[in-house]
């Protein structure tokens, strides 16, 4: 009777781990959660060369610290040899989508569009575009508010592009 009791116990344990297992992985898997390493870029595009129309804009500076985290050297001249990432745009846009009673914009909606391309050396020029999009609800009595929480889901835009170009990067064949 005790030895059917320890196999008893085992088999229970047995069953409650891998029903702990799948428990947890489910709730980590349904959240969005991944598991992100390097970036596994090209070696041709481990030492790059970053231009900009704005070089001391916020999307620049975050491409840069991007690739420093993965790696990647900046070139600070632009040869022959080095393939070159230059930014060409990034614009804000929005889009009115609800209205209140008085005629106030109630909801909008924000458009970040990114313009960039890649010049390797002795191909053709690479051009890449996207748009990332995100719903703002508008509240006139709290503007200090809204225009704070504008500006957080700008930077979350602009670091979502940056690192929108680093996956961009890793799908380029050469």
């Amino acid at each position: 009777m005790n030895k059917l009791m320890k196999q008893y116990v085992k088999a229970a344990h047995t069953v409650f781990s891998v029903l702990l297992f799948t428990v947890l992985l489910s709730t980590i898997s349904s959240c969005g959660f991944k598991l992100r390493g390097d970036y596994l870029i090209a070696p041709q595009l481990q030492t790059l060369y970053v231009s900009s129309v704005d070089k001391h804009g916020e999307l620049t500076r975050l491409v840069k610290r991007h690739l420093k985290v993965n790696h990647i050297n900046i070139a600070t001249k632009l040869t022959n040899k080095t393939p070159e990432l230059r930014i060409l745009k990034d614009k804000l846009d929005r889009r009115t989508l609800s209205v209140f009673k008085n005629g106030q914009v109630a909801e909008y909606e924000i458009i970040y569009t990114v313009n960039y391309q890649l010049r390797l050396p002795n191909t053709k020029v690479q051009y890449f575009s996207f748009d990332l999009n995100r719903d703002y609800q508008d509240d006139p009595d709290n503007a200090l508010a809204k225009s704070r929480e504008l500006s957080l889901m700008l930077r979350e835009m602009r670091i979502e592009a940056a690192d929108k170009i680093l996956r961009d990067l890793a799908r380029v064949k050469i």
